[in-house]
């Protein structure tokens, strides 16, 4: 690709494609420089420096994957938006693993401050506030299903299923079915921090 048509945008856009086909932690400037046949000198006057890639690609998958939430929830609440929600993630996962593997690590706060960051966590607080919890508890329970899906989703990616015969996607489909059980009784059935405390 010749110089005069790299910008940021464009250059984000490799990274995320060659975390995709490489892996995440293929993403480096001497590679995006040997993709456009550049010297890496010529990217820094696109992007910082490797963090700031990594932010741009994690941007960018902050914003795909708010794009599919939105398409798989639009109109639907309480169980049929989880389902939906759950899905867009792991159908993301699949396709854009390089992506899907950006939003695995730590944000950084510019990405966290970002408009796709605002708008994922709204899509999760509005998927939860369909099973009309208090308002206190919605962040606890956004923690939970965070961690329920984005955990099954890398131990699925990692392989760590196959060792088993039993089918994963039954195992998928019981892991939403737990969270939505789970969040249809939070209010009346919420352990509080002192009663485990005492249980102990």
């Amino acid at each position: 690709m010749p110089r005069a048509n790299l910008t940021r945008p464009v250059v984000l856009s490799a990274a995320a494609e060659l975390a995709d086909r490489d892996g995440f932690d293929a993403i480096s400037i001497s590679e995006l420089a040997r993709h456009f046949g550049v010297k890496p000198a010529s990217l820094y006057s696109h992007v910082r420096d490797r963090g700031a890639v990594i932010e741009g690609v994690h941007e960018i998958a902050l914003d795909e994957l708010a794009d599919r939430v939105a398409a798989a929830i639009g109109g639907r609440s309480a169980t049929d938006a989880l389902i939906g929600f759950g899905e867009a993630h792991r159908r993301y996962a699949e396709q854009r693993p390089g992506c899907w593997t950006a939003l695995q690590r730590p944000a950084s706060p510019g990405t966290m401050a970002s408009a796709a960051a605002q708008r994922m966590g709204a899509q999760l607080v509005a998927v939860i506030r369909g099973y009309e919890l208090p308002e206190p508890e919605i962040v606890h329970a956004a923690r939970l299903v965070g961690a329920t899906i984005n955990g099954f989703l890398t131990l699925e990616r990692v392989g760590s299923f196959g060792n088993r015969d039993e089918d994963t996607e039954a195992s998928w489909a019981r892991a939403l079915s737990a969270l939505d059980v789970a969040l249809s009784a939070w209010a009346t059935h919420t352990v509080r921090p002192t009663e485990m405390e005492e249980r102990a």
